[in-house]
């Protein structure tokens, strides 16, 4: 039976009131799409509001390139999946093993609140699927609830973007809140490796990636945890 994974990413392509872009990071998720579909996975791809997916224009900067960004800029398979994601409210937990959450900045502000992606990541959870998140993704994580009303990450060895890493890109001003520290605020048991180190943890259901070095990481992780 051929294993069902879930994508979601954001909609949201304004970095605050900077008036520059945002959206996903290419390399958070091409590394871990092509890991999937090469092991032999089928991924399906939703965001809040359906259709083209925001990719944050600083990702596709030379210096950010690697071997699954260029793969991407080479598959118009994959560039029409991007253009015409799902609408998230629509899909079901049901049917899907496993779901991944690549970041960017734009998931700050449309997937930490999110109802639709709250619920969804609560009942994979209760199903006993796991969720993986990498970099400002983990923001998804923030208000997920376990049954008892406990947030999901109290207690969880869990990581993403770090303060440090968002201050070396100077957006400590312009984002929202600074993940490290609301993950904390929740009584997540943050780790972190240093900056721009790949680092992912798993605790039970939960899997989290630091930074987009950590995709390939996070998505192997996850890839581990639905073989086992």
């Amino acid at each position: 039976m051929t294993k069902q994974i879930l994508m979601v990413l954001t909609s949201h392509d304004e970095l605050g009131n900077t008036g520059q872009k945002t959206g996903f990071w290419v390399e958070e998720f091409a590394a871990p799409y092509y890991a999937f579909i090469d092991a032999g996975v089928e991924v399906t791809l939703a965001t809040p509001k359906g259709g083209q997916a925001p990719i944050d224009p600083t990702s596709t900067l030379e210096d950010f390139q690697t071997a699954a960004t260029d793969r991407y800029d080479a598959d118009s398979e994959a560039q029409a999946k991007i253009a015409n994601t799902l609408i998230l409210a629509t899909v079901n937990e049901a049917d899907f093993d496993a779901v991944f959450y690549p970041g960017g900045h734009g998931p700050l502000w449309d997937l930490t609140d999110n109802t639709d992606s709250i619920t969804l990541i609560e009942n994979f959870l209760n199903a006993g699927k796991a969720v993986a998140t990498v970099c400002h993704a983990s923001a998804a994580l923030l208000n997920v609830k376990q049954p008892s009303g406990e947030f999901a990450v109290k207690g969880k060895a869990v990581t993403g973007f770090t303060n440090s890493e968002e201050e070396a890109v100077q957006l400590t001003e312009v984002v929202p809140f600074l993940v490290e520290d609301e993950l904390i605020k929740r009584g997540g048991e943050y780790q972190k490796a240093q900056d721009w180190h790949a680092f992912a943890v798993q605790d039970g259901l939960i899997i989290t990636g630091q930074n987009p070095a950590s995709s390939a990481l996070a998505a192997e992780k996850l890839l581990t945890h639905l073989s086992a």
